[in-house]
């Protein structure tokens, strides 16, 4: 019997553990989804490098409240799955919520940005964000937009000169 319950601390722990060093952790209901589902789900987030598992809730929320999430605990009941994400912010957001607009009987139910509680609403929000790459692009045209304003400027005054001194 003591087995049992050590399993069951490693467990605690090991989500504990996933918890906090997570940048994104979403908690999702996968009722509903057939099997074909979930495995293309589970494909298109371990391509993102993001963890996607199923654990028992009363183990979870042992582990929530040992990562002092506690507020996690409301939307921890019924069938669960829990996406951890240690490197990208947006990308489980952004998987999660494009899958569940093609797929209804996926719902998200909370999750934890960066150690801060986050609501269906928020998680939205997130997924709605351009990517990294795409946030880097819009700041280097931001940042090109002056330099390539005075060059064009330049060119046409150079242009005007060349025209008055033919």
């Amino acid at each position: 019997m003591s087995s049992v319950i050590e399993s069951k601390k490693q467990i605690v722990e090991e989500i504990s553990e996933k918890l906090k060093a997570s940048k994104t952790t979403i908690v999702v209901d996968y009722r509903g989804l057939n099997v074909a589902e979930v495995t293309e789900l589970r494909k298109q987030l371990r391509e993102a490098g993001i963890d996607f598992k199923v654990y028992k809730n009363t183990l979870s929320r042992r582990a929530a409240d040992n990562a002092e999430l506690s507020a996690l605990n409301e939307a921890l009941t019924g069938p669960n799955a829990i996406a951890f994400s240690n490197e990208d912010v947006v990308a489980p957001a952004k998987i999660l919520n494009d899958f569940a607009k093609k797929h209804e009987a996926l719902e998200i139910k909370a999750g934890v940005i960066e150690g801060n509680i986050a609501s269906v609403e928020d998680i939205k929000a997130l997924a709605d964000l351009p990517s990294r790459e795409g946030l880097l692009s819009m700041l280097l045209s931001v940042l090109q937009a002056p330099i390539r304003n005075l060059a064009l400027a330049t060119k046409a005054v150079a242009d005007q000169k060349e025209e008055q001194g033919a």
